[in-house]
């Protein structure tokens, strides 16, 4: 990346300046694909730019001339870029790349985004710098659907048993076999005695040996821990010590990890926020097994309490990690699971009553997921849970709540809740009904025919526990008429 500031061109009149700026950006737009480079410049610099050019719609005659006298409003011409504003020097230090963006830079307020034509012009004219490209991703849906990944994935590379760390920058769209790669040149190592694991939490989740696999498609987050594993044998092949024990942490078992500010993962624009496919479980089919053994299933009816009981301690009372500004979930999740109705369901053998053929729900794949975190959530442990499963199935469905910006927690329920009924519809054929006048009939009658129609299409937990039919009588006293 490059540091050095460049000498500017030749001056050109404002308004050549503006037409070809106008030009390049309407071609570049038309003809933007997937790994073409854009480029950050401060907005500062870009709004006096743009009184610049603009001044002769004002009816202010210009001349290419960047000089004025003393008090009058012509707006001068700008001088050499400068984006040290959106530079963070101390983060800089820490980082295997040479710049570090502020953590907190809003795409509009504190910079622009250039096509690289476009870059390369005012550049060309204006020096300055320094140069911060940015490559275009492709967020899954289509070859159209584009975003810029201004923030690329900031990971900390652990390597054992040495114990070194080291932070590296990285885009979510390349394999594990990159990282791989980045991991060995960092650290001078063989890449053919190394194994790589997704350390998230401190906590070895998964091997990562599908080494065609991309980042993002491995459920890899901002800020998080990769383990880079050394273990040969005498020969200088790998003995297998890769695969040791899951849960083993080589870091002790008091380490801790500490998600940072949402504005670190994602995009530019929230609504380009790319989409996470796949999930991933963290907890075996036997550790759910004893889940449900641990629990007695019955529901604490003390006035002022509700949960599920477990012997021993109470379980239930198990936080879940933040991933960056993702309490409105956490928030929305937590409300649930500790419905006590919710709780008894999930927590019982509800795999029964999935309709994995409804098109209008998600092939179950939600209720398996928010009935792991469910399990997870009242377990006899502590522990705090981390939702990125739960997180990443909702986003491939929700796309509106990808990234890890704040959302509205309501509009996050209202969803949650309407694809865990379609998951969870008892009825897997529903019959087409007719609807009928009242036609003189009783409001009582025509109220138990809606709802005998409701019922017949739409029976599920959340129809059980959320739904239901009122009768409001409203009464209005005659009031004389008021002059």
């Amino acid at each position: 990346m490059e540091t050095t500031e460049s000498e500017p061109a030749p001056e050109l009149p404002a308004e050549e300046e503006m037409a070809l700026i106008r030009d390049i950006t309407a071609a570049s737009e038309a003809h933007a694909k997937e790994g073409d480079i854009f480029f950050l410049i401060t907005n500062r610099w870009w709004q006096s730019w743009i009184d610049y050019v603009i001044q002769d719609l004002a009816g202010v005659p210009s001349n290419g001339s960047h000089h004025h006298e003393f008090g009058s409003n012509t707006p001068r011409r700008p001088g050499a870029i400068d984006n040290t504003n959106l530079l963070d020097e101390m983060a800089s230090e820490v980082s295997d790349m040479q710049i570090e963006l502020h953590d907190t830079l809003v795409e509009g307020r504190d910079y622009i985004l250039l096509p690289q034509q476009v870059w390369e012009k005012l550049h060309g004219w204006y020096g300055g710098g320094p140069t911060l490209p940015r490559k275009a991703i492709n967020t899954g849906l289509s070859q159209t659907d584009l975003a810029i990944e201004v923030y690329p994935l900031r990971l900390q590379l652990l390597l054992m048993p040495k114990g070194e760390q080291a932070v590296v920058r990285i885009s979510k769209k390349v394999t594990v076999d990159e990282l791989r790669k980045k991991a060995c040149e960092v650290f001078d190592l063989v890449p053919d005695e190394v194994c790589i694991w997704d350390y998230y939490g401190r906590t070895k989740h998964a091997l990562m040996d599908n080494l065609e696999k991309t980042l993002d498609d491995a459920n890899i987050q901002m800020d998080q821990d990769i383990l880079v594993e050394v273990a040969t044998d005498a020969n200088g092949s790998l003995d297998g010590a890769c695969m040791s024990s899951i849960q083993e942490d080589y870091f002790g078992s008091a380490s801790t990890y500490l998600m940072t500010d949402a504005s670190k993962s994602g995009f530019s624009n929230e609504n380009l926020a790319s989409l996470c496919y796949g999930s991933r479980s963290y907890s075996s089919s036997l550790m759910q097994s004893q889940y449900l053994r641990s629990s007695s299933g019955d529901l604490d009816n003390v006035p002022g309490t509700v949960g599920v009981t477990t012997r021993g301690s109470p379980s239930g009372l198990t936080g879940l990690l933040n991933l960056g500004n993702t309490c409105f979930m956490n928030s929305a999740v937590q409300c649930l699971v500790h419905t006590p109705e919710f709780a008894r369901y999930f927590r019982e053998d509800y795999h029964c009553e999935i309709n994995w053929h409804n098109p209008l729900g998600m092939v179950g794949e939600l209720a398996l997921a928010f009935g792991e975190l469910l399990r997870k959530l009242w377990a006899p442990s502590r522990t705090p849970v981390s939702p990125r499963p739960f997180k990443t199935k909702l986003s491939r469905f929700a796309p509106q709540f990808s990234g890890y910006n704040q959302h509205d927690s309501q509009e996050l329920l209202a969803f949650l809740l309407d694809g865990l009924h379609e998951d969870l519809n008892r009825v897997k054929h529903r019959p087409y009904l007719k609807s009928k006048d009242a036609e003189g009939r009783s409001d009582e009658e025509v109220a138990d025919e809606y709802w005998a129609n409701h019922i017949a299409r739409n029976d599920s937990i959340i129809v059980d526990v959320c739904q239901g039919s009122t009768s409001q009588l409203w009464s209005v006293q005659y009031v004389e008429r008021f002059q």
